[in-house]
């Protein structure tokens, strides 16, 4: 019986997982890349002069960058173990899954585009718009990946129905709070990046002080 090619393509993991690695660590080395230090009006000054000068021509100016940057490390961060939680509760994967991470990883590498448009137009609604739609095809491709391998049986048998329910909760609540985040930007700008940040930390690092993955 002839065997079709979709039936036996993309059914490594660990090619899958060593290929997301990759890109995550392209993608969060590439962040850096906006934070270019512009050269001094009059670089040869010394002293408290030349402290004024890196100050007020060079650190000022740089602050939407460290902004954005620390922002959007965060954003990999999170989504990288998001997606690391995911496929090591999986016992395969097969060319459909695949090609939903494939996708995702096509929005991871976009980051630095919408960070870098953030950081540059860090007062126009429009660049936060288009920030939080990088979040939210990241989250909703995650979304997408663990729905559809329930289907496909893929999860490991030992995986339980309390786990697949943590792990979509855990999305749904974090895509609600940046949408938060977005509506915020009608407010100020600031306040909408301020409010991802805070979320991010507490995804990040913080997690038992506001243990949101327990709603």
């Amino acid at each position: 019986m002839p065997v079709r090619f979709r039936e036996i393509a993309g059914g490594s993991l660990e090619r899958l997982t060593a290929l997301s690695d990759g890109i995550f660590a392209v993608a969060m080395t590439l962040l850096v890349l906006g934070l270019t230090v512009a050269m001094a009006t009059t670089p040869h000054l010394a002293g408290a002069q030349a402290n004024r000068e890196v100050w007020a021509h060079v650190l000022r100016p740089l602050w939407p960058h460290l902004l954005t940057y620390l922002m959007s490390f965060l954003t990999l961060g999170v989504f990288w173990v998001g997606q690391q939680t995911q496929l090591q509760h999986m016992r395969g994967t097969n060319r459909d899954l695949s090609w939903i991470h494939l996708v995702f990883l096509l929005c991871v590498s976009l980051m630095p585009f919408s960070t870098m448009l953030v950081a540059d137009y860090i007062t126009a609604q429009l660049a936060i718009a288009v920030y939080w739609l990088n979040i939210v095809l990241l989250g909703t491709l995650l979304f997408a990946s663990q729905a559809y391998a329930g289907r496909a049986k893929l999860f490991r048998d030992d995986v339980t129905t309390e786990v697949r329910a943590a792990l979509r909760r855990r999305i749904v609540i974090y895509q609600a709070l940046y949408a938060v985040g977005i509506l915020l930007c009608l407010v100020s700008t600031y306040a909408s990046i301020a409010f991802i940040v805070v979320v991010q930390l507490n995804a990040a690092v913080t997690p038992r002080i506001w243990p949101l993955d327990r709603f």
